[in-house]
């Protein structure tokens, strides 16, 4: 039996998605991020930002933009998504009712800003359902950006919604609507990684998402062009937050946070001699290099092995023997 069969016959199986969402708003950064996934292949997202990204007065005609790049030649491997403006917006169901009939079908995911509730997630699915579900034969993958207090209070109910697919943390917003009472200085490293709140609120992100089988997006790093302060904000978001993937808000961060974010060397090469001999015992308990294995680690080496393939490492070749 193929171990995806053996080692999740009673748990979800894990939600996968690149490493890396990139956000690119002028007509001119689109088309270079387009240019840019084609050459290195679909191991980042890109959203398409109709919220931020549209000039005032000009939101029809932006959206119209999005939607012809999206349903384009150019979208090879359909990992682009959309920012659309806030249900609250009426500029909203202008960007739905635009986008859907152009670009349904080959649109990766829609993003929903400045949600305040469970309850109003529900009722901008609902909106978004009416108009894409006559142009594509599944429910459009929703991400939702947690960044108010109503948001966070009701974190777990957004997280179960079926359709939700991913949560990212928007910090500035978040930062933002505390007045001052959280200094600037969290917004960015290494404040955001020790402010209390701050970090309340990207743990509670990222525990509700992995509950639900959902995948937590870790908000940008502003400093634009230190790549090392990108990477060591999207290796800490991993290792001490728990989240999979990363914003990037500029086309320097995309391969420091997609190499942040994938697993080393040492690590794929750990997890092939663990499966390897745990496919020897039949997934019955092992012992090897003096540890105990069972069937919860291999869970752990199989995903590690699936987020490798995501961020299309190369892999040893008994390595695909699992995949």
């Amino acid at each position: 039996m193929h171990p995806s069969q053996v080692l999740f016959q009673d748990q979800q199986q894990p939600v996968l998605l690149p490493a890396c969402d990139h956000y690119a708003g002028s007509e001119k950064l689109m088309h270079k991020s387009i240019s840019l996934q084609n050459d290195l292949g679909p191991v980042f997202d890109i959203t398409l930002d109709c919220e931020d990204g549209a000039a005032t007065g000009n939101e029809s005609d932006h959206a119209i933009l999005v939607a012809n790049l999206i349903a384009s030649e150019q979208n090879q491997f359909q990992r682009i998504g959309v920012r659309v403006h806030d249900v609250d917006s009426p500029y909203f169901e202008l960007d739905i009712a635009i986008i859907a009939p152009i670009a349904a079908s080959k649109l990766a995911y829609l993003v929903l800003p400045k949600i305040n509730s469970a309850q109003q997630v529900k009722h901008a699915i609902d909106k978004v359902n009416q108009q894409f579900s006559p142009h594509r034969p599944s429910p459009l993958p929703i991400h939702v950006l947690i960044e108010t207090h109503g948001a966070l209070a009701e974190v777990q109910q957004i997280a179960a919604i079926p359709q939700i697919a991913c949560l990212s943390f928007g910090i500035m917003d978040f930062v933002s609507a505390h007045y001052g009472a959280i200094p600037s200085n969290a917004m960015r490293s290494p404040g955001q990684f020790t402010h209390p709140l701050v970090m309340r609120a990207k743990l509670e992100i990222a525990a509700a998402c992995h509950r639900f089988g959902k995948i937590a997006s870790h908000n940008v790093t502003t400093e634009i062009k230190d790549t090392a302060i990108v990477a060591g904000d999207a290796t800490r978001a991993m290792m001490e937050c728990g989240y999979t993937r990363m914003w990037s808000i500029h086309p320097d961060q995309i391969k420091p946070i997609v190499k942040a974010l994938s697993p080393r060397s040492a690590e794929i090469n750990e997890a092939i001699s663990i499966l390897g001999a745990a496919q020897q015992k039949e997934w019955g308990p092992i012992q090897l290099n003096g540890r105990l294995h069972d069937r919860a680690s291999y869970r752990y080496y199989w995903t590690l092995l699936k987020r490798a393939q995501q961020s299309q490492i190369q892999l040893p070749e008994q390595g695909y023997a699992f995949m």
